[in-house]
């Protein structure tokens, strides 16, 4: 998909959220699901798409669509753990070439791991986008989904 198509389609997935969740979500795991959902089922790429979140230490998998997820992953492994971690977007083209890898799903080639953020401005999980593909995300994926997940809080 070129550039310009795929930033017509995220306005109009982040319009439709937002218009979602204003409009009659004040629950923040109410508004993950609902992410969730458009997105998974908007994005033809996206094959495994949901948010971990902290949990006493742990990161374990809230809601989400795609293939059975791991329950809760590894402390400072994997993608997830980096996001966290790093405290920034990470776009890993080719996740087996990832040190630490946390394969929950072998068809899953690429990802986009974006960290969540409460009211606080504190990290409380990740929304994580597993594809299929290599090579599927980019600069635009990045900016729009770390603006969707700003609607979570």
């Amino acid at each position: 998909m070129n550039t310009a198509k795929k930033n017509g389609r995220y306005q109009r997935l982040y319009d439709q959220i937002k218009g979602l969740i204003d409009k009659s979500s004040n629950n923040s795991l109410s508004n993950m699901a609902t992410i969730v959902a458009v997105l998974h089922h908007k994005m033809d790429y996206f094959f495994w798409t949901g948010f971990y979140l902290l949990q006493d230490g742990k990161l374990q998998v809230g809601p989400y669509q795609g293939s059975l997820a791991c329950i809760n992953l590894a402390k400072d492994t994997g993608i997830c753990w980096a996001a966290i971690n790093s405290k920034k977007t990470l776009v890993v083209n080719d996740v087996e070439a990832f040190p630490g890898h946390i394969a929950c799903d072998s068809r899953s080639k690429s990802e986009i791991v974006i960290p969540l953020k409460d009211i606080r401005g504190s990290i409380v999980g990740v929304m994580d986008v597993d594809s299929s593909i290599h090579d599927s995300f980019d600069d635009v994926d990045a900016e729009w989904l770390k603006n969707i997940v700003s609607l979570v809080y």
